[in-house]
């Protein structure tokens, strides 16, 4: 072989990620690797490996989480997410279901509730818990099917599927078109400008002069070889949330801060 040949294994090899489903995929390493049922990855060939979710912003900074946080029980919950789901009230859309934690608590409660999610695998973990009412799609997609829900779930810091003032009038809109007279939207958020690292503050000035909210993040999620296509998510201010909210057909009710930097967004439909 001359040294200008490559094999053909390696030609393909570009450094990027191949676009996947990497939520789906690494909730179902994650639920393998807690159960000890099915194909799980191995260190050594032997041991369960931790299930690690990695977040790339544009900037370049990468952070990893373990995911076995998507699969937890009440007990490991935060003090906020009891307050969320006790604030429950009628059938309830639970937007970026997960892996169905929130879902299966709400069914032991006898809450009709729906889990929304655009990733197939994990709506499949869902499935293998035992979530029961699951739909495949974006919250545009799901406001056709002509479903009436009075509480909608955006929590594990779902705030951000709001993405930045470019789309929150869209994403806004779509959920009124599917909620009963006086809905609420229950959100959880984190507002981002108590920190003083300059990696997280030097982004917010990068951010702000392109002019996009501070916290406005550009990810791209990476499990293994799978990568998703570059998204918005928004980490915002309450102070902000209520600029997004302003014009639209929902009020700001109510924002809980007793976990700060974490707060409870209670938006709510006149009716």
């Amino acid at each position: 072989m001359r040294l200008t040949e490559q094999p053909d294994s390696v030609k393909d090899v570009t450094g990027e990620p191949r676009i996947g489903d990497v939520f789906g995929e690494l909730l179902r390493d994650a639920l393998a690797v807690a159960t000890g049922v099915g194909p799980r990855p191995l260190a050594g060939g032997r041991l369960p490996r931790p299930v690690i979710e990695v977040i790339e912003r544009d900037d370049g900074l990468v952070n990893g989480a373990p995911a076995a946080h998507y699969l937890a029980g009440p007990e490991d919950w935060q003090p906020h997410d009891h307050r969320a789901v006790d604030r429950v009230r009628g059938a309830t859309l639970d937007v970026g279901v997960g892996a169905g934690r929130i879902a299966l608590l709400l069914q032991e409660r006898g809450v009709p509730v729906t889990g929304l999610d655009v990733s197939a695998g994990a709506l499949q973990v869902c499935r293998r818990r035992g979530v029961r009412d699951l739909v495949h799609g974006t919250v545009d997609e799901h406001a056709t099917s002509g479903r009436r829900y009075d509480t909608f779930l955006l929590l594990g810091n779902n705030l951000g599927l709001i993405e930045g003032r470019e789309r929150a009038a869209a994403f806004l809109a779509a959920l009124a078109a599917m909620a009963r007279p006086g809905a609420q939207v229950i959100a959880h958020g984190t507002d981002p400008y108590g920190t003083r690292d300059p990696v997280h503050t030097g982004y917010h000035e990068l951010n702000r002069r392109r002019g996009r909210l501070g916290g406005q993040l550009r990810l791209r999620l990476r499990y293994r070889e799978l990568g998703t296509p570059w998204f918005d998510y928004l980490v915002c201010s309450p102070d902000e949330l209520a600029e997004l909210v302003r014009g639209s057909d929902w009020q700001l009710a109510d924002v809980d801060d007793r976990d700060a930097p974490y707060y409870l967004a209670t938006l709510r439909l006149p009716g």
